[in-house]
């Protein structure tokens, strides 16, 4: 009589190899193993920390994702041209842009100075920010192949126009591993805006889920269903080793299955966060200096929203975490995307953000932890410098800026400009595959060896392009 609930135990590969033709099979099988045993690895302990392949300058990354495209002529990259020709018709080609609304030059609101030994220029708008120039390291020459939020998201996040893609983010904790055993590789602090694109730009697309960005918000229950569900911790650890071991039994009786593996790994990683994620959310454990330095008292809320993440992004850095993205809090202003009222969004973004920033760079710096973290400060696009309408800026993929500092970049540095408009970027132009592929290598990667197989493809972050911007590399 026959049992439904059997399940036969099905052959392995390497069994079905050893037993077919006598064998002959597992020999060319055994031509695969060094890679299968990697393999293997990552699948056994997704989190385990892996070699690199040269030595990194940067152990963890801090993405300051400013949601929407700060102008770069009204930041970091001065245009007295526009001061000049304020108010005429733009005189240079004009591409086809997002709303297609072209006004006359626009100059900028806010006048600029420079700033330490570097000479750095910055605007009025970050005046915490202008006193870190000598170790920030500009790239005045970004581009972008997308003029629109959702689908330059999805480019700047994972290298793609198209949802469904890994973001570099999971791909840096896929190739890197954690240096931490109860926080993801890959964190998201959301202050409230998520990005045009939704959840898929922090994915793990066809890496295993693993890799994808943990979202953590602001307040008292930054991750849902954290809070253990035993009264007492030693009950939690009985229930929680009763099912490693149904897993396990599961696992075992069902052959490979990346997607029950993952799963699993998941699991296990959310018992341990049960402990670590309360702690690391505590910044009252901070002296009140830190805390005022980041701006966590201030007068307005989204400083004190933003300062709460940058402090955080300190935390998790000094715990290990490998990948930290910080999303814009709500400035009662459309993020950065000001197409009308450029006066008052913009210094309302800036006003959230700069505090934090510059507090969060001079903290790393003083824990000798800004060398090994790489801080990265974009948008998806920049702003045109002729106007939308009259008080505004449309989307501008064809030269921004783009900042950077520690973590192995030349500190106080200049790299690539655009032209006297500020419109296209002529000298050392730059694509989004060669930012990607200069972070990997920060991170002690070649981005062409970083990959996965997909669909009978080598996948990886940068495709089939990118090169690294060596010029900036210390």
């Amino acid at each position: 009589m026959r049992c439904n609930n059997f399940l036969p135990t099905p052959l392995s590969r390497r069994e079905m190899l050893s037993q077919a033709a006598c064998g002959f099979g597992s020999l060319a099988f055994a031509a695969l193993g060094a890679e299968q045993l990697r393999a293997d690895e990552t699948r056994l302990d997704p989190f385990a920390p892996r070699e690199t392949h040269f030595a990194p300058k940067a152990k963890s990354v801090i993405f300051l994702y400013m949601d929407g495209g700060p102008a770069h002529m009204d930041t970091f990259d001065p245009k007295p041209q526009l001061d000049k020709e304020h108010g005429q018709p733009f005189k240079m080609k004009v591409q086809p842009t997002q709303f297609d609304n072209i006004g006359n030059v626009l100059k900028s609101h806010w006048k600029f100075q420079q700033h330490g030994e570097s000479g750095i220029p910055v605007s009025e708008l970050f005046p915490h920010l202008a006193k870190c120039v000598d170790s920030m390291c500009m790239i005045h020459s970004m581009t972008s192949a997308f003029s629109e939020h959702t689908n330059a998201n999805y480019f700047l996040h994972t290298g793609h126009g198209l949802q469904g893609r890994p973001s570099m983010g999971a791909w840096a904790a896929y190739g890197l591993g954690s240096e931490c055993r109860d926080l993801p590789g890959f964190i998201v602090l959301n202050g409230g805006l998520i990005p045009p694109g939704g959840l898929d730009c922090f994915h793990s697309g066809f890496l295993p889920a693993s890799y994808q960005g943990s979202v953590f918000k602001s307040g008292n229950a930054p991750v849902a269903d954290i809070s253990p569900l035993e009264k007492t911790s030693e009950a939690q650890r009985r229930k929680f080793e009763f099912m490693r071991q149904l897993d396990r039994l599961g696992w075992a009786g069902r052959g490979e299955h990346a997607e029950i593996e993952a799963a699993i790994a998941n699991y296990e990683l959310a018992a341990q966060m049960q402990l670590a994620v309360p702690e690391i959310m505590h910044i009252d454990q901070e002296s009140k200096a830190t805390q005022e330095m980041y701006g966590l008292f201030d007068e307005f809320p989204q400083t004190r929203i933003y300062a709460q993440q940058c402090l955080v992004a300190r935390r998790l850095v000094e715990r290990g975490v490998r990948f930290i993205e910080l999303t814009c809090p709500n400035p009662e202003a459309d993020r950065w995307d000001q197409h009308s009222g450029l006066k008052v969004g913009h210094e309302r973004n800036a006003k959230a953000v700069d505090q934090p920033i510059a507090a969060l760079l001079t903290d790393l710096a003083s824990r000798g932890l800004l060398d090994e973290t790489l801080v990265v400060f974009s948008g998806e696009f920049g702003r045109t410098p002729m106007a939308q309408g009259t008080d505004g800026r449309d989307h501008n993929p064809f030269g921004f800026t783009v900042w950077m500092a520690g973590g192995g970049v030349k500190p106080g540095f200049r790299f690539g400009a655009t032209d006297e408009y500020g419109y296209y970027a002529i000298e050392n132009k730059q694509e989004m595959h060669d930012l990607h592929a200069t972070i990997l290598h920060l991170m002690g990667i070649d981005h062409t060896q970083l990959t996965y197989r997909f669909s009978s493809r080598d996948m990886r972050l940068t495709d089939v392009h990118g090169h690294v911007m060596h010029e900036i590399v210390a």
